[in-house]
């Protein structure tokens, strides 16, 4: 299996600052992704998801999705890339509001 922090890295490294740290006995690791001071966004990982390659790809893939929705792209646009199999980067914007990322 490929190194899950590496795939983790990868996904996100060059928009994001990536931190991981560990939070618990069990293996759970806390993702922080951070751009221009301001948190991104904050996951939890499990062991298991992140021992998964199929989950740790779906949730690498979710981590995407909510933060282009929180910039303002369009979902379906996403989620019909996401379905087809495509990587994302995100498609263009829609026509309607941007929100700031929020803070977590």
């Amino acid at each position: 299996m490929d190194n899950p922090f590496q795939i983790i890295t990868d996904a996100f490294a060059p928009d994001y600052q990536i931190n991981l740290s560990i939070q618990g006995l069990d293996g759970s690791i806390m993702l922080t992704l951070s751009k221009n001071g301001r948190v991104a966004a904050k996951r939890m990982i499990s062991a298991e998801q992140r021992n998964d390659p199929k989950r740790l790809t779906r949730l690498v893939q979710s981590i995407q999705f909510g933060i282009a929705i929180e910039q303002g792209h369009s979902a379906l646009a996403i989620l019909e890339a996401m379905t087809h199999g495509d990587a994302l980067p995100v498609p263009p914007r829609s026509n309607g509001p941007v929100r700031p990322a929020s803070r977590l």
